[in-house]
């Protein structure tokens, strides 16, 4: 049984929902994998009624596919999709490094500086779990850091959709090796203030990773 929160505000659908997705976009569930209402239900230690709608609900997100008289199945991995979101996610990620360069705070620069050391550190180790964590929280904490609420929750969609494509472009180590120096160029933009330099480093970064993910497209 998972240890669900019963005394979380939200209903034990959307914590079943929340636990499911999270396994999807973590790659604990992989792509193609059959999702057993009542295996889950009994593994987590509820019934199949919340199992079923959170399952319902992730198929709108299209992390699930439903296929009639077959089940539901953790939804393929789609390239085209990847790169659309990046195409997205370029111009949102140097907005938001943008108005971090002239927001952030000194302790926030530090605390981003310590993400850039940390994610280099695994990229160095091959430390895949740590390459994704550390991924995650440099470029959060830009976005958090622009300060602007709307675009925060537009981008941080956009991440959340990205998220389950990380172990894509984090298993090759040859191409992860030039990650870590596209972090440092944003992080000194952003101490040095240096709004249009961040932007633009920023921006790159996603350019690179979009062309990465052409590269897996094209060799599929």
């Amino acid at each position: 049984m998972i240890n669900l929160d019963i005394h979380a505000v939200k209903p034990l659908r959307e914590l079943i929902y929340d636990e499911l997705k999270n396994r999807i976009l973590t790659g604990k569930l992989e792509p193609g994998i059959r999702l057993m209402e009542n295996t889950l239900a009994d593994e987590l230690g509820v019934s199949r009624t919340p199992v079923r709608e959170a399952i319902r609900k992730l198929e709108k997100e299209h992390l699930v596919t439903i296929a009639p008289r077959r089940g539901a199945y953790v939804a393929e991995r789609n390239a085209k999709v990847m790169i659309d979101i990046l195409e997205v996610r370029e111009s949102m990620e140097g907005l938001t490094a943008y108005y971090c360069a002239q927001r952030i705070s000194d302790d926030q620069k530090a605390l981003l500086r310590d993400y850039a050391d940390c994610f280099r550190k695994a990229v160095e180790e091959g430390n895949c779990a740590d390459m994704i964590k550390y991924d995650t929280e440099f470029h959060h904490l830009i976005i958090e850091c622009s300060s602007n609420p709307i675009l925060i929750r537009m981008i941080e969609h956009l991440r959340e959709l990205l998220l389950q494509f990380r172990t894509i472009y984090f298993r090759d180590s040859e191409r992860n090796e030039i990650l870590p120096s596209e972090h440092y160029e944003i992080l000194e933009a952003i101490e040095a203030g240096d709004a249009k330099r961040a932007s633009d480093a920023a921006a790159s970064h996603i350019v690179h990773l979009k062309e990465l993910a052409g590269v897996e497209n094209s060799e599929s």
